[in-house]
């Protein structure tokens, strides 16, 4: 049985696509069989991995609207082992158009949930917001990765989102957990960077990641060529980086 991770943070330009494309990718390369959902509307994650956005047909929109099965919105991405779930621009509509409907936070868990038998790992890159988006995505994941950028606002909205994933915990998903707090963007040579890390292992130790993703310009070019940091350059430090947060992830989850 699978496992949902959604990758979450209402801060814009933290690395949670960057996460997604690149941990998923990570996963697919150890072997692990994975299904990236694309619940943004920039659909960054879907672009990252080859595909054509503007081509899609179904994606998370009419999977979160029930008018196409989530099986049938799947295509194979350019990373081993790594299918996705697109998103499209459309996707922008889905908060107007839920807000009426009954028990629309579970939307996106009942469109997903034959799925966890077909795969080891879930990822869900979830908008820049604490949405309707988001709050499905938190409602249907068993846990929850958060990435938080090693710079000066870092620690600025943390509470509110641990708030909204306790509010989730308590209403729609009691079995959600927090998987860890991934710090991104760090760049050793910057002392606020150091203590930006000290900070958050300090306060937060057992849920953060030993991994720390460093900032990486290869990171950054990879998505232009519509590729993962693995296939766009695996000696690099970001690909380095994120194959051991997905040897991490699965160690602490085969524990």
């Amino acid at each position: 049985m699978g496992k949902i991770i959604a990758i979450a943070n209402q801060k814009g330009g933290v690395g949670k696509t960057t996460t997604s494309v690149n941990l998923a990718a990570s996963l697919g390369v150890l072997e692990k069989k994975v299904l990236l959902i694309d619940a943004d509307p920039q659909a960054n994650a879907s672009s990252g991995l080859g595909i054509d956005v503007d081509a899609v047909e179904i994606g998370s929109y009419q999977v979160l609207e029930h008018t196409a099965l989530a099986k049938d919105a799947i295509v194979a991405s350019n990373a081993p082992n790594v299918d996705v779930l697109p998103a499209h621009i459309d996707l922008v509509a889905i908060e107007i158009e839920l807000v009426d409907k009954e028990e629309r936070e579970y939307m996106l868990k009942k469109a997903i949930i034959d799925l966890k038998s077909e795969y080891d790992y879930i990822l869900i890159d979830c908008a820049p917001s604490l949405g309707l988006l988001t709050l499905n995505a938190l409602t249907a994941a068993d846990s929850v990765i958060i990435p938080i950028q090693c710079e000066y606002f870092a620690l600025e909205g943390l509470g509110k989102l641990l708030n909204t994933i306790k509010s989730v915990q308590k209403i729609h998903n009691e079995a959600l957990d927090i998987e860890g707090l991934l710090l991104t963007m760090f760049d050793s040579r910057l002392r606020l960077s150091n203590q930006v890390v000290e900070e958050v292992q300090k306060h937060f130790s057992d849920m953060v990641f030993d991994t720390i993703i460093q900032r990486n310009v290869r990171l950054g070019e990879a998505p232009s060529y519509g590729e993962s940091i693995i296939n766009y350059d695996v000696s690099s430090k970001g690909a380095v980086n994120y194959l051991s947060l997905a040897k991490e992830l699965i160690k602490k989850n085969e524990l």
